[in-house]
């Protein structure tokens, strides 16, 4: 399969570039004529960030499985289309072809409909990183089901949350999954969450660690059983579902400045497009390449990069079940030369994490096959980047630092490989089609003159225009999606995100500048994490901020009043981290505690999460003014206090 709209020169960068903010109809409508439509599009956009609303390519018809799967069997039937590798090195890796895995996709979407899913429901999937993640993901979308994966870190609290938002009727889950030296029990987390749950019909269950589960007569059926079924009726192809352009895809939840989580919501065609452009021309894909994307499909990057962009290109994704310093820190190496790897896309967290045990993993592995390497979910340091290029990229593969979020549902600045320049710890230019500018915090747009010596502005990073994949709304809420999205600044696309702009145009994105944590590439609302410690029975009130750790890029601090009899701290502690644990999952528990005995407040009762987030930092001397505050003397205790 070739790709017409593959950039190939930094001229022909700046040519789409140029001819998608002049045109962007056009820009888009020709990339779209490259792809399988049951019906053609009456106008490519229609939109405004007012209300907001957005619809590309509307009044078309198609189906997006028929764009990852069937248009690709003729040429392409027996090409992979996902390698698996398990958890234990020592078990057998699965390669399932195009022409497998349209088979399997067809047979599970006669499993949904046999159980009664039909277009439009919502089914929740919570899986380990089995190739069946994978085919419940795209049987869903053959059906016209609305998915939406939940990561299998979180608690049953917050998949009965995510049940509860979305009205989700099914549920596709695992007995139980393997990462690393742990098994995770999924299905007892499911059964937890389904207590005093009236809508969940179904739940469909994998079988993977053996793990003794409880199934409940009339609600819980195997996997396999109904795929004997279906086999047994001779139930091989499965029609797809025709869907339009603006159709709901999936749901998928992240957190906000509130407690509670928001589902975001991508459209069928929008989404297709963008992840596919972007797969092809931020990794200069090639046909045959295999593409490692080392991302849990219960987040976005997996979504995007593992599932529907190479996919829908009829690349070959290869997706991994553990972790990558399990059974040893040389584990993403070894993948690299056992499947011959040309493309690894990873997080800042895990490169980090890696450079920590020293160059002996790394001891007789090849990495050869390497061509491009790549970074998401998080700003990469300048340390991490230089280590990723010597020593895993050896000088000769172009790092793509790629910038953007679940809500984008694609990259949107990011160098493209080999094609435009990198720059270290920067994510450099805009796709084409993006439109981003710097405000200040009144909205305004801040000029180049008002760049320092260095030829630098920085500002609040914003969107003037949607591209294909640009959020359509907050499930079941699109006044929160306007609300959090477009109302900050008017017309006007808010990322949360702060950036610096240099006189080359090249963009560093610096972090939030709300009250969302990224913790290891995962974004964290801090509103979430308090709500969830102020469950705890002897805590008052806490603040959480965020602060720099060599690992996670940002670190957890919670500052907590405690009221309950404290016997030993580090006891305390560990309850809290507990609840934590049950309420949210392991992945939003602090690192730090401090026990406090007051917030810094003003006299409105607002928390000054400024001077909090700066004592967290180790910066105690500059607090700004604290003359404002209820009890200025609460300070001076907090950063006696500082651990």
């Amino acid at each position: 399969m070739s790709y017409p709209y593959q950039i190939k020169s930094f001229e022909g960068y700046k040519e789409a570039y140029e001819q998608s903010v002049k045109n962007p109809e056009g820009f888009w409508a020709d990339i779209a004529s490259h792809f399988h439509w049951r019906r053609r599009w009456g106008s490519v956009l229609n939109w405004n960030f007012t209300e907001p609303k957005i619809e590309w390519f509307k009044g078309a018809k198609l189906n997006i499985t028929e764009n990852c799967l069937d248009r690709h069997l003729d040429d392409a039937g027996n090409r992979p289309a996902i390698i698996w590798e398990p958890n234990d090195p020592e078990e057998h890796h699965r390669v399932i072809t195009y022409k497998d895995l349209y088979l399997k996709v067809c047979q599970f979407a006669n499993v949904l409909k046999n159980n009664g899913v039909k277009k439009g429901d919502r089914v929740c999937i919570y899986m380990g990183m089995i190739p069946e993640l994978a085919i419940a993901v795209l049987a869903c979308a053959r059906i016209g089901a609305i998915h939406s994966v939940v990561f299998g870190g979180f608690s049953a609290q917050s998949i009965a949350d995510r049940l509860y938002d979305a009205q989700a009727e099914y549920i596709i889950t695992c007995d139980g999954a393997y990462r690393g030296a742990k098994d995770i029990p999924l299905k007892s987390v499911i059964d937890d969450a389904l207590i005093g749950n009236r809508t969940v019909k179904r739940v469909i269950v994998a079988t993977r660690t053996r793990t003794a589960v409880s199934m409940i007569k009339g609600r819980d059926v195997w996997w396999e059983d109904e795929i004997k079924k279906v086999e047994t009726l001779g139930m091989t192809d499965c029609p797809a579902e025709e869907m339009d352009a603006e159709d709901p895809l999936f749901i998928l939840y992240t957190s906000g400045s509130t407690g509670k989580p928001k589902g975001v919501v991508h459209a069928c065609a929008g989404y297709m497009i963008y992840t596919n452009y972007t797969f092809v021309n931020v990794f200069n894909y090639q046909p045959g390449e295999i593409h490692f994307c080392t991302a849990d499909i219960g987040w976005i990057t997996g979504h995007s990069y593992i599932v529907y962009g190479p996919l829908s290109a009829g690349g070959t994704s290869l997706m991994f079940e553990g972790v990558p310093t399990w059974p040893d820190a040389g584990r993403f190496w070894d993948i690299i030369d056992k499947y011959k790897v040309n493309i690894l896309y990873t997080a800042p967290t895990a490169i980090r994490s890696l450079m920590g045990f020293g160059l002996g993993p790394l001891q007789g592995k090849k990495l050869d096959s390497l061509r491009i390497l790549g970074t998401v979910g998080e700003p990469i340091n300048e340390e991490a980047w230089h280590w990723y290029d010597e020593h895993i990229g050896k000088r000769k593969c172009p790092i793509v630092d790629t910038w953007w979020q679940t809500e984008t549902g694609g990259v949107l600045i990011s160098n493209l490989a080999g094609i435009t320049p990198a720059k270290p710890s920067w994510a450099t230019l805009p796709m084409p089609g993006v439109q981003p500018l710097l405000v200040d915090e009144n909205g305004h747009e801040i000029p180049d003159d008002a760049a320092d010596e260095h030829g630098i502005i920085s500002g609040n990073l914003c969107i003037k225009a949607p591209w294909p994949s640009t959020i359509r709304t907050t499930y079941g809420d699109h006044e929160r999606c306007r609300k959090n999205y477009f109302s900050t600044y008017p017309n006007l696309y808010f990322t949360g995100d702060g950036a610096l702009r240099d006189a080359d145009g090249n963009y560093r994105i610096t972090g939030r500048v709300d009250d969302v944590l990224n913790v290891s590439g995962h974004r964290i609302g801090t509103a979430e994490v308090e709500n969830a410690i102020n469950m705890h029975a002897g805590v008052v009130e806490s603040a959480v901020v965020g602060y720099p750790h060599d690992i996670k890029g940002q670190g957890i601090y919670a500052y907590v009043i405690y009221n309950g009899t404290h016997g030993d701290e580090t006891l305390t502690r560990k309850d809290i981290l507990q609840t934590v644990t049950r309420i949210i999952g392991a992945i939003a528990k602090p690192d730090k505690i401090q026990f406090v005995s007051g917030l810094p407040k003003t006299r409105s009762g607002k928390i000054m999460r400024r001077i909090l987030r700066k004592i967290a930092e180790g910066e105690t001397a500059n607090l700004g003014d604290t003359t404002t505050l209820l009890d200025p003397g609460i300070v001076e205790e907090i950063k006696n206090g500082k651990l």
